[in-house]
């Protein structure tokens, strides 16, 4: 075959490899995807809102491995091959936009954000120059431009970030530099040391960025929360006070929009009022909360969100937009995430380029390679406009309501908190412990409940729905409305499922 190539004219050879021609075999490649876009439209799309599928095919780990074939060879495997492989991944993974999985803080399908990530995938744009990214650029400072608006700032800035986590540890050091700039260039040797504040309640990416930076775990005061799990601005105070008596420098506060657990909203405005008087940069983690600023119904529950120096919002959490989507957002507008991050690599963001160098906006991430996540909350957006959100925000909460009131009507049942939000946490007390006392034998045995009720569930494929202990309480449920799939059925469909599930319990 190489020699009938090097017969035609002009052919070039170098180094054993034939320049001629391309190495891809285009019309396979493009039958293959035709063949492959089929096989994730009929398993994948067509099934998402189909209650009769499982949410999972529960496998254990060895045997998994050996259904999915994952060695990787010396030669290639046929696409029939291959495409029996992407059956198989699609069969044996959890089905994340089923009506019933209920296990995190997403859920759910939005085609329009499905489309656009389609779109990016083949693209395979990176926006760090508008050179290279032109659209996309613009389309993440359209959609950060209006989510400032919500957040009720006349300006500011932001940029898209691979999740939460990544996104408070921005905060964490753009709030650093703030306080030290000399920090990026002389680093930590010659700095006090110092100190931040978050609630028991907050994310745990506070801890793991305090690590990263050099921080220091120790060096984040944790403060403590009333039966709701909302910080105590009181306590905040003590422990601001505490660390200056210390000879600490006190830098930064993390209040949260939204807990991971209880979804629990800190009470903003008198947190501010703190950060004022004590000169502190005040991070909002608005990541699960903060698309109930849409929502002009539940707005209300990050009221004073609009005095924080930055805030932390997921819009693939409770608007759908797909993982990953997240944003940090800035109110200063000065530069500042720039003059944080600033590399100035001379390949990449020349100054004297033929167009507004304003628009290479990489410079301002930590990242260099950055996926065009604003694009599926953008055409999303479009799509269903400002009231199309707002109506998915309502209805959510609506069923979770509605969910609580059915909770207290049924035996067995038992709520550990009237929720504000989307986050419904409860016990479910099988028949066999109904009449035992308050105690710790009864506690201890109510532990072992939720795990077995998982297993259950997941091995039968019927629902996925998430449980922990938490603050000295033992195991309890933690299910959260977020799919505009989800119907007032899956809700009665749960506390019959638990219930069929622990019947023997």
């Amino acid at each position: 075959c190489k020699q009938d190539v090097l017969q035609k004219k002009n052919a070039v050879l170098v180094d054993g490899v034939i320049l001629n021609g391309p190495i891809m075999d285009s019309k396979a490649g493009e039958k293959f995807v035709e063949e492959a876009c089929k096989i994730i439209m009929e398993e994948v799309i067509q099934k998402a809102d189909d209650v009769t599928e499982k949410v999972c095919e529960w496998r254990d780990p060895e045997m998994l491995k050996k259904i999915l074939d994952l060695e990787m060879r010396d030669t290639g495997e046929s696409h029939q091959k291959l495409l029996q492989l992407c059956r198989d991944v699609i069969q044996y993974s959890v089905k994340t936009s089923h009506p019933r999985f209920f296990n995190q803080l997403y859920a759910g399908m939005d085609y329009y954000s499905l489309v656009a990530r389609f779109i990016t995938e083949a693209l395979n744009p990176s926006v760090y120059t508008y050179e290279v990214s032109p659209v996309f650029l613009l389309v993440e400072e359209a959609v950060i431009k209006k989510m400032v608006e919500f957040i009720g700032w006349e300006g500011g800035d932001g940029i898209f970030n691979p999740g939460g986590s990544v996104s408070n540890m921005y905060a964490m050091n753009l709030a650093r530099y703030k306080f030290c700039p000399e920090v990026k260039e002389k680093g930590l040797s010659g700095l006090p040391r110092l100190v931040l504040f978050a609630s028991e309640e907050s994310h745990y990416s506070m801890k793991k960025a305090a690590s990263f930076l050099g921080i220091g775990t120790e060096n984040v005061y944790f403060i403590g929360t009333d039966e709701r799990g909302k910080m105590i601005p009181e306590e905040l105070e003590k422990q601001v006070q505490r660390a200056r008596k210390e000879g600490s420098a006190p830098f930064l506060v993390c209040a949260t929009a939204g807990t991971t657990v209880l979804g629990a909203f800190d009470p903003l405005d008198k947190i501010a009022d703190i950060c004022e008087k004590h000169h502190l940069w005040l991070h909002v983690d608005a990541s699960w909360g903060g698309s109930a600023l849409i929502s002009r119904k539940h707005r209300r529950l990050l009221h004073g969100i609009h005095r924080a120096d930055s805030v932390a919002w997921n819009p693939h959490k409770m608007l759908l937009a797909g993982i990953q989507c997240c944003a940090l957002l800035v109110k200063d507008n000065s530069g500042l995430l720039k003059k944080c991050y600033s590399a100035k690599a001379a390949y990449l963001f020349q100054q004297d380029k033929f167009y507004d160098v304003s628009y290479d906006t990489g410079d301002k991430s930590i990242q260099c390679s950055r996926r065009p996540d604003a694009f599926k909350f953008w055409l999303m957006w479009k799509a269903l406009g400002t009231t199309g959100l707002e109506e998915r925000v309502n209805r959510a909460l609506a069923l979770a309501r509605y969910l609580v009131e059915e909770i207290k009507k049924r035996e067995g049942f038992q709520l550990l908190l009237e929720p504000e939000y989307a986050n419904v946490c409860f016990w479910y007390i099988p028949p066999s412990l109904r009449k035992m006392e308050d105690g710790p034998e009864f506690w201890q045995k109510l532990h072992q409940v939720a795990p077995v009720i998982k297993e259950r569930m997941m091995k039968k494929g019927s629902m996925m729905l998430g449980y922990q202990p938490h603050q000295g309480k033992v195991n309890f449920f933690r299910q959260v409305v977020i799919s505009p799939q989800v119907s007032r059925e899956d809700m009665d469909f749960l506390l019959d499922e638990i219930e069929l599930l622990a019947k023997d319990l």
